[in-house]
């Protein structure tokens, strides 16, 4: 069996997540995974390094999956990478491809994930961004961003950032970095973790959102901490103005 590792991007718009799901077949682990079929003769399961939501984008998406060597025996990793490439539909495309050892595994060897997410501040929405980005026309004070960023940053347990209920897994993660830069009338989120919770990112998100309209102030995080509260937190940013944009091993 040989271990391939993939670099992948794709626009989420029109995909329910990328996650299988039993309600439907429009994911985009279950296009790859028809692909990889078509071409092995037998099922291949794909191991991305973390779920998408739907309507998520992805810049650096990175998966595996382990193939026998004799149902594919003339194809190198480009000729597989072509091969994927030339049935993938035009939002989803393969950028490299490598073997790697046969215990690497996308998800459990990933040391930290970096998420962008996007603001256009423009006063009238831009035609050509509203498909990726979060239309805000109304002022945010990113200053007060900015100081709310620093009580998110550390390791903390998450659980009022996410739309999880009770779980027994731990929802302790650390975020590294979050950074607001403004790019073009844009402002953009950048957010460096060892791992996120189930709509954490979008939450984070609609809570800074909600400090720079004024409706939170910086040290209202503390609190959310403290109690652990949903309540208190912004609302779910929209999917469509978030990007998965690196994966680190």
């Amino acid at each position: 069996m040989t271990n391939y590792k993939i670099l992948f991007q794709y626009d989420g718009t029109s995909y329910n997540g990328f996650q299988k799901q039993g309600n439907t077949h429009n994911t985009i682990q279950e296009k790859l995974e028809n692909i990889l079929e078509k071409m092995c003769g037998v099922p291949v399961e794909i191991h991305a390094s973390g779920r998408t939501d739907a309507g998520v984008h992805a810049k650096g998406q990175v998966a595996n999956f382990h193939i026998d060597n004799g149902l594919i025996p003339d194809m190198t990793p480009l000729d597989i990478m072509n091969y994927i490439n030339n049935y993938l539909p035009k939002d989803i495309t393969i950028l490299n491809i490598e073997i790697v050892p046969p215990r690497f595994h996308s998800r459990l060897n990933a040391k930290s994930k970096t998420y962008v997410y996007h603001i256009d501040l423009n006063p009238k929405a831009d035609v050509f961004r509203q498909r990726y980005s979060l239309s805000h026309p109304q002022p945010l004070d990113i200053n007060a961003m900015k100081q709310a960023t620093t009580l998110l940053v550390g390791t903390h347990d998450f659980i009022a950032f996410s739309s999880l209920k009770k779980t027994k897994k731990s929802t302790i993660r650390t975020i590294s970095d979050i950074s607001l830069d403004l790019e073009d009338g844009e402002l953009l989120i950048t957010y460096t973790g060892n791992g996120f919770l189930y709509n954490m990112v979008r939450i984070l998100t609609g809570t800074l959102i909600y400090v720079g309209e004024g409706k939170l102030k910086p040290d209202d995080i503390s609190q959310i901490f403290s109690q652990n509260s949903k309540s208190l937190t912004g609302g779910i940013a929209p999917s469509k103005g978030l990007f998965l944009e690196k994966v680190r091993y």
